[in-house]
């Protein structure tokens, strides 16, 4: 019985779900921006057809963005993420063994079952219609394979959205492979790929063929596991329980250069409140505190210092971690500089059934409770309905989102309106 992993991978996410509530952007050219509407993010396979690609600079591309009709929206990160939530919780249903990889891609351990490209199908409509997101499927012998697979059912129309490996004959798989360029290979990147054009490795099948031992003394261990891979032997398993995170990092720039300090701890606040959610999400106390400020970087003499700042006790209390962090940054200010991006780090992360009971601590129960309904009202109506007052109220600092859609799917105030 051969082993089958299937990947399942939303088409052009972010764009997707704007789609999802703005029927009227279905085939009009679309582009998702970064923080403070930088960087193209997500494209739409109308802009793909424009040859524009991923990471390009927004400025760069007015006049054909003019020419073409192309609509920007900012990045809405609480509605990608909602919806990315409803559609992992719905292919759990396909699968006892899943591993959510990332915002948009999931994959399912499918060996033993039968007819996997009718199930492949059924995936796809179920999760089009009952989260209205429209997806792809890739199914093979490994993680690496399912990616190419998902690839194929994307890039060819004849495949229908659901491209199985499995049921291919050698031949097939073989044409279909010697098609894709090596640099499609999961992990593999640009500069890899340059390398091995060198040793006339331009081809998946070039990649799938060629001697493991002279790709391990060339490109060492992991992408000779890549070519094991390949050659249908699953060398990466499914990660069912995500690892425990080492850092939690919440940074932002600036939507306008920031002098004061006042500004960047009300910054600094901010990011480490969010941080602060984060950890207590996944149920960990953290036992440093790292704070960073960069200044322009077209200022002389540069200056981005960071510091590090170790807690007494680990801990998830908001009030505790904030207290470090402006601390640290009221240390490594310096006047005269114009800054343009702040951020907070969390480590020396442990599980919270770990920490070590002390003589000092703090009423620890009244702060759980505290933090605890914090994030409850938080959840409930909305995040940032209940903060601290040192965030500010009026924020010069804020990140620039001109084109911010509606968090339709977590705030009742933003919910969609029907027109008849």
């Amino acid at each position: 019985m051969k082993r089958a992993i299937a990947l399942v991978d939303c088409n052009n996410f972010y764009v997707s779900c704007e789609r999802l509530f703005r029927p009227d952007l279905e085939g009009k050219p679309v582009v998702i921006l970064s923080n403070n509407d930088g960087c193209v993010v997500s494209r739409s396979q109308e802009v793909k057809d424009l040859g524009i690609a991923m990471a390009a600079p927004w400025f760069k591309l007015k006049d054909i963005a003019k020419k073409h009709g192309i609509i920007a929206l900012s990045s809405n990160y609480t509605l990608y993420a909602d919806l990315s939530s409803r559609v992992m919780q719905l292919l759990a249903q396909f699968s006892p063994c899943r591993e959510v990889y990332s915002i948009d891609e999931c994959f399912l351990e499918l060996t033993g079952m039968s007819a996997l490209s009718r199930l492949g199908q059924q995936i796809r409509k179920t999760v089009r219609q009952c989260v209205g997101i429209p997806v792809c499927v890739g199914i093979a012998q490994s993680k690496t394979l399912a990616k190419l697979a998902n690839h194929a059912a994307k890039k060819q129309p004849r495949f229908d959205g659901v491209c199985n490996f499995n049921e291919l004959a050698e031949h097939e798989l073989d044409a279909l492979l010697e098609k894709i360029g090596a640099c499609e290979v999961w992990g593999a990147g640009r500069r890899t790929a340059a390398r091995l054009q060198e040793m006339g490795i331009h081809s998946v099948l070039d990649l799938q063929r060629a001697p493991a031992k002279r790709i391990r003394a060339e490109f060492g261990v992991v992408l000779e596991r890549t070519v094991a891979e390949l050659n249908g032997t699953a060398c990466l398993e499914l990660e069912e329980i995500t690892p425990p995170r080492s850092q939690i990092i919440c940074s932002r720039s600036f939507g306008a250069t920031v002098i004061h300090l006042s500004d960047l701890e009300q910054a600094v606040i901010a990011y480490t409140s969010r941080a602060a959610e984060k950890l207590r999400r996944s149920h960990s106390l953290a036992g440093c505190v790292q704070v960073y400020i960069l200044a322009s970087p077209h200022q002389a003499p540069q200056y981005q210092p960071a510091i590090t700042l170790p807690l007494a006790c680990p801990g998830d209390d908001t009030r505790l971690l904030c207290a470090a962090a402006l601390a640290g940054l009221r240390k490594i200010y310096r006047c005269g500089h114009a800054y343009k991006k702040a951020g907070v780090v969390l480590s020396g992360i442990i599980a919270s059934i770990d920490r070590q009971q002390t003589l000092f601590d703090e009423a620890p129960a009244q702060s759980a409770a505290l933090m605890a309904t914090l994030d409850q009202i938080n959840r409930r109506m909305g995040s940032g309905t209940l903060r601290f007052l040192g965030e500010g109220i009026q924020k010069s600092w804020a990140m620039k989102r001109d084109n911010v859609s509606q968090r339709y799917t977590t705030e009742l105030g933003e919910l969609a309106i029907a027109k008849a």
